[in-house]
């Protein structure tokens, strides 16, 4: 807990040292580092996001940009930006580790298409997830990533919940995607993404979630045969930056840097719809089967996983968006 507390004064300092120091001249360099490798259009839009930036602030905002987990595992990115070592990363449900709010991010079967998403995080309800990560978790969403269907892999086909029975199955480090996966009859195996091609390759897990995009780029294909179409949750992430990192720059240069994720956002839209579509093609292509499965049965389990997992906090605005489809 000392080192803690040290390293928290010491990462406090910094920033406050880093403010006073700037003149109207100064560069600025963040940091930014997210999972996906660097095919992937999240990382596309993060150049674009680096690009935009140096654009607005007339060279003196840089954003060096880090892929495939470079800067570390998802949740020690979001714990480095809190300490001051670095500045922007991607996450979502992730962090239900510091505010029950981040679950509708990955929500198991409560959005049901791109369409309500962007009614979802564009308006009201998406307005409070933003406020409540900016307050629990200390970062301020720039934007956020749509993210295509999850759909479950696995080297056998699987339709019904019972085929599920004793698969080993990686899951993100999430509370609810665990409990839903267990009732459904896995054995929920949480894992950094980073460990998920290995840990199938070397039989460790059977089976893997995510959508064609991260399928597709990080190679599952190889060690995996089958999608299963489940579909089961449409969500986003967003694109985070330190809340005391971004308040340590002047205003124009804050303005700049909101006014290149705003960009960042439209851009990653418009790619993820062209891609979408060609992504399913990518996978047949290189032998996944597609398989389509009892959605209504996988869903009646989940719901009751769900009612029975979701924190009192964000129950009521869970009904809202749930009567709201």
């Amino acid at each position: 807990m000392r080192f803690l507390a040290k390293l928290s004064l010491l990462a406090s300092a910094a920033l406050f040292l880093a403010s006073c120091g700037k003149n109207d001249t100064d560069t600025v360099t963040l940091k930014f580092g997210h999972l996906a490798n660097e095919d992937h259009i999240w990382h596309k839009a993060a150049l674009h996001f680096a690009e935009q930036a140096a654009e607005l602030s007339s060279g003196r905002v840089q954003v060096q940009v880090f892929p495939a987990e470079q800067l570390g595992k998802e949740l020690e990115m979001i714990r480095s930006i809190q300490s001051g070592i670095i500045d922007i990363t991607v996450s979502g449900e992730s962090m239900q580790n510091w505010t029950p709010f981040a679950a509708f991010c990955g929500m198991p079967y409560l959005i049901k298409d791109l369409e309500q998403l962007r009614s979802v995080a564009d308006g009201p309800a998406g307005a409070t997830i933003a406020a409540e990560i900016e307050k629990s978790v200390g970062l301020v969403p720039l934007g956020y990533y749509v993210r295509g269907p999850r759909h479950l892999t696995a080297n056998r086909p699987i339709r019904t919940p019972a085929d599920l029975k004793g698969i080993i199955l990686r899951v993100p480090s999430v509370p609810i995607s665990i409990a839903v996966w267990n009732a459904l009859g896995a054995k929920a195996t949480p894992m950094a993404f980073s460990e998920v091609f290995t840990s199938l390759q070397s039989g460790a897990i059977e089976a893997q979630e995510n959508p064609f995009a991260l399928i597709n780029s990080a190679g599952f294909a190889e060690v995996q045969s089958h999608v299963n179409l489940t579909s089961h949750v449409v969500g986003w992430v967003y694109v985070l930056i330190g809340k005391k990192q971004l308040e340590a720059l002047p205003p124009e240069l804050q303005e700049a840097v909101l006014e290149a994720g705003r960009r960042m956002q439209t851009y990653h839209q418009k790619l993820f719809l062209e891609s979408e579509a060609q992504l399913r093609a990518d996978l047949e292509s290189k032998g996944m089967q597609m398989v389509e499965v009892d959605n209504a049965a996988f869903q009646a389990i989940a719901a009751s996983a769900v009612a029975a997992e979701i924190p009192e906090a964000i129950r009521p605005l869970y009904q809202k968006i749930k009567t709201n489809q």
